[in-house]
């Protein structure tokens, strides 16, 4: 596979990367290649404003069964050995007696059926785990939802920026994001301005952040998610890269 991802990277004039930390990544561990040839070009969206009304988001709970009254944390997408589901689960063992937090967990994967085991063994009240939804059904039930979640295994050495972030930035809800140090994930989503970041090998640290955020008015941080998925993970951002057309902010 290293001789193939080689001969990949001699074929190509250009080399697209997810992150700025996948870029350092590849130059670093990669001397033949040049730094003209190696950028940041990461998933894109079209942007569209999915804001809910306050009654579409009390249908869309009453609809799944989410209280109204607590502040919802909410991970959508795979559930496998990336994601450390076994870290998961403790860390809503531990999280489970502040009791203003409800989790949402919504996906499949190889390790799912460990979050299972753990709902029917334990029973936990403020925990829901729901299968894959239908595209817009799942933007919907996001946008219904306080704060979206981020794991990787803290045992990554490659950095990995999961796409799921931009559902949750195009729903204007901050982020947590619990993952290895390797990720530049969890610093975007800081000096962004729009969420918070721990280790995902810190049980303590997690639960710590979701008490903090019980009491934190978040609600200025959602016009700066929204400009900085404007600014960096638009369709027109992605197209002017892989143009080269320069990229004016002031027309967004």
């Amino acid at each position: 596979f290293r001789n193939e991802e080689k001969k990949l990277y001699g074929l190509s004039d250009r080399i697209g990367c997810m992150s700025q930390a996948n870029v350092d990544y590849l130059l670093q561990h990669n001397p033949e290649l040049t730094e003209d040839r190696v950028e940041v070009c990461p998933n894109c969206i079209e942007v569209n404003d999915i804001e809910l009304t306050d009654w579409e988001r009390k249908d869309i709970r009453d609809k799944y069964g989410i209280p109204q009254d607590k502040k919802v944390f909410v991970y959508g997408g795979n559930l496998g050995k990336p994601q450390d589901v076994s870290f998961i689960v403790e860390c809503l063992k531990e999280c489970s007696k502040i009791e203003d937090a409800f989790f949402v967990i919504a996906g499949s994967g190889t390790d799912r059926s460990l979050l299972e085991k753990y709902i029917k063994t334990e029973k936990p009240s403020r925990v829901m785990l729901l299968g894959q939804l239908p595209r817009d059904e799942y933007e919907k039930m996001i946008a219904a939802c306080d704060v979206g979640l981020i794991f990787l295994d803290h045992r990554f050495t490659i950095p990995n920026f999961p796409s799921r972030i931009l559902s949750y930035m195009q729903a204007g809800i901050p982020v947590l994001a619990c993952t290895d140090t390797s990720t530049d994930i969890g610093k975007v989503v800081v000096e962004g301005g729009f969420g918070w970041w721990c280790e995902s090998s810190d049980v303590s640290c997690f639960c710590e952040q979701v008490k903090s955020i019980m009491s934190t008015d978040y609600a200025p941080m959602t016009e700066k998610e929204k400009m900085y998925l404007k600014n960096y993970y638009s369709v027109e951002k992605a197209y002017g890269a892989i143009m080269e057309i320069p990229y004016d902010t002031k027309k967004m």
